[in-house]
């Protein structure tokens, strides 16, 4: 399968580039789901985040996710 480094913006993983495997459409997924366990007293949560275009260089366009707190 392939892969492509995507970047995270917002939230816990602001900042990070991490790889995600591509679809078939050889696309990263439209919503990105990282679950968190339980630790302590926090309950287990599960993060969300969603695909948005980024503008390169060269008028081009690669896709990067973006934090969504309210899903």
């Amino acid at each position: 399968m392939k892969s492509a480094d995507t970047e995270f913006v917002g939230g816990p993983l602001d900042g990070r580039v991490l790889p995600v495997l591509l679809g078939m459409t050889h696309h990263v997924p439209k919503v990105y789901r990282v679950p968190v366990p339980a630790h302590g007293d926090t309950p287990a949560t599960t993060l969300v985040y969603r695909r948005a275009k980024e503008h390169g260089p060269k008028g081009r366009y690669r896709w990067r996710y973006e934090y969504d707190p309210d899903a």
